[in-house]
């Protein structure tokens, strides 16, 4: 499988640029806090496929467990979305049941991570910024111990699209994955973004196309 990450280079660049501010990702506006990220199977030929199938629904998966199917407004804009690029690029979508060269599935990834961290010593000024007579304390200065230990927990969504040859499942035994995109960051479960970030997935995928 060969990975193509080209975008994540200049998302890179714009974030390292926007370090300064208090908040890097606030400062994006659009789709330019967004990362697409796609790979592909360097022995498939793509133009020998003509019809496609697309699940009607969303997969969550939450820390790689699957917690069911989903259908919003932001899910029936990815599926659409992906309609419209692979027509657009010579497929002709068919029912499930018509046997259909590729078949799509959409997934809300969802990866929780949590940890402890260690604020290490306070700079002795930092009680400045607290009145000790507040308390009743007069003559007193603040003490923080110097090992003062945090734990954190971060929640990073993403959508993913997964295409598989189901034409040639039966001679192979096994249904193959053949194409992935996955489109993460700011924004990524925002409707008004969708068309162009799928669109940005096959863009750098010139050659997913039927002949």
């Amino acid at each position: 499988m060969k990975k193509m990450i080209i975008p994540v280079l200049m998302a890179t660049g714009i974030l390292a640029m926007a370090g300064c501010k208090k908040d890097a990702v606030k400062a994006l506006s659009g789709d330019e806090g967004l990362i697409y990220i796609t790979k592909h199977s360097d022995s498939t030929n793509y133009s020998s496929f003509r019809t496609f199938s697309i699940a009607d629904s969303v997969a969550v998966v939450s820390n790689n467990q699957f917690q069911g199917k989903v259908l919003t407004p932001v899910d029936s804009a990815y599926i659409n979305a992906v309609k419209a690029q692979l027509v657009q690029r010579g497929y002709t979508l068919v029912a499930r049941n018509q046997n259909p060269d590729l078949g799509i599935t959409i997934s809300r990834i969802y990866n929780t991570s949590t940890g402890v961290f260690d604020y290490g010593y306070y700079d002795p000024y930092y009680s400045s910024y607290w009145d000790p007579y507040y308390w009743g304390y007069g003559g007193y200065g603040y003490y923080f111990p110097s090992s003062y230990l945090g734990t954190y927990s971060i929640t990073e969504g993403a959508m993913s699209i997964d295409i598989f040859d189901l034409k040639d499942a039966k001679e192979s035994n096994k249904i193959s994955a053949i194409w992935s995109g996955l489109v993460r960051g700011s924004g990524v479960f925002g409707v008004s973004t969708v068309a162009d970030g799928v669109q940005a997935l096959f863009n750098q995928s010139s050659y997913f196309k039927a002949s």
